[in-house]
């Protein structure tokens, strides 16, 4: 009989408990069911946060740095292992198609501090052996012949792709579904154990959740839920970022390549589908849990956009959507088993959710098979902010 005063599913014990259903929650519980375990999804919401905001984006090289080798070396890796995922998303979900694209991104210099901004990415891009080559601007417009005609030039990168990031969850929610994952609509309240160990979690509604492991992969809120010991709390915050999108003609496309560039200081990004759609983002602002769309966001975006793609003015606005990146002290995700037993971690994965979704399976996967992280996630563990 259970203890007076907790209900029977906290009896009846399962293997792990996912807390958090955006695209990180949504495919380690796939991926955790596939492997023959019992999976309860716990999130009211599934796959309507920054994962349903985002823009699909899978750019390991564009956003190379030398001072975040690791984060450079995980991305790649990811992006990687993306067509071997999407395949296997694709065939769990019914064939439902995910939208990876491999056409590569031009990253866009407008005027002269650009360019020399780019070359020196171009340089990190060398030392660090990754691949781009500088494009003249008549070679630029060749390739995308609406661009304007006021570019100096870009970067070609071949190895930074994309998906459609909405997608990606709707075959994630299939998949999870086929592979027997228990679905709970409820938020988790807090999480249930004695300091030194997690044993489940208490929802919204009061049920209690028995599991061997709890994943805690709730992006922006990782840090919220109470119950959590101080040791094993990940050090995440919410930075808000605004999205556009725009409908276009699928059979007269703006754009085959994904494009970025600063326009005059305004960062943007241009991501198009071939089903017409134009994602354009996004802004980056530290606002706590604030998800209201503001007006002097949209105008900044739609100006730096138009002023890349002038076609762009031309289509319609169909959404302005804010979302939350888990964002981390040093950008990076926090990976693996923490100090307090049954709780491992999966969460913090900022600007790149999207991008190191497949590696951040295959590791989290390891570990509750009763292994270490691998080498390539070693460096992400929660101990290095300690």
């Amino acid at each position: 009989m259970p203890a007076k005063g907790v209900t029977r599913d906290m009896a009846r014990a399962v293997d792990v408990v996912v807390v958090g259903a955006g695209v990180i929650g949504l495919a380690l519980s796939w991926r955790a069911a596939e492997a023959g375990r019992s999976v309860v999804l716990c999130d009211p919401h599934p796959g309507e946060g920054a994962s349903w905001a985002a823009a699909g984006m899978l750019a390991p090289v564009t956003e190379a740095s030398v001072v975040e080798a690791p984060l450079t070396r995980l991305g790649l890796e990811s992006a990687r292992r993306w067509p071997a995922f999407a395949a296997a998303l694709s065939e769990a979900a019914g064939g439902a198609e995910v939208g990876l694209r491999e056409e590569g991104t031009l990253a866009v210099a407008f005027d002269s501090d650009d360019r020399r901004q780019l070359e020196q990415l171009l340089r990190v891009h060398h030392s660090l052996g990754l691949t781009s080559e500088w494009l003249p601007a008549a070679d630029c417009r060749r390739l995308e012949p609406r661009l304007s005609p006021r570019i100096r030039g870009a970067l070609r990168v071949a190895g930074d792709w994309q998906v459609d990031n909405r997608a990606v969850v709707r075959a994630l929610l299939t998949a999870v579904s086929a592979a027997g994952v228990t679905q709970r609509r409820v938020s988790v309240r807090r999480l249930i154990g004695n300091g030194s160990r997690v044993d489940g979690v208490e929802l919204a509604d009061g049920t209690h959740l028995a599991a061997a492991t709890v994943v805690l992969a709730a992006g922006a809120h990782s840090g919220t839920i109470e119950g959590l010991p101080a040791p094993a709390r990940p050090p995440v915050r919410p930075v808000k970022g605004e999205i556009l999108r725009l409908a276009g003609d699928p059979a007269d496309p703006v754009l085959e390549h994904t494009v970025r560039a600063s326009v005059e200081g305004r960062s943007v990004y241009v991501v198009p589908r071939r089903h017409g759609e134009v994602v354009v983002g996004a802004s980056s602002q530290e606002a706590g849990f604030d998800t209201r769309v503001r007006a002097g966001a949209v105008e900044e975006l739609l100006r730096a956009a138009v002023d890349l793609v002038p076609g762009l003015a031309e289509l319609e606005l169909v959404e302005c959507r804010a979302g939350l990146r888990p964002g981390t002290p040093d950008n990076g995700p926090v990976l693996g088993r923490t100090p307090v037993a049954g709780l491992v971690l999966a969460t913090g994965h900022y600007r790149n959710g999207m991008l190191l979704t497949p590696v951040t399976v295959d590791a989290i996967d390891e570990v509750l098979a009763g292994h270490d992280l691998p080498e390539v996630a070693a460096p992400f563990t929660l101990e290095r902010f300690w």
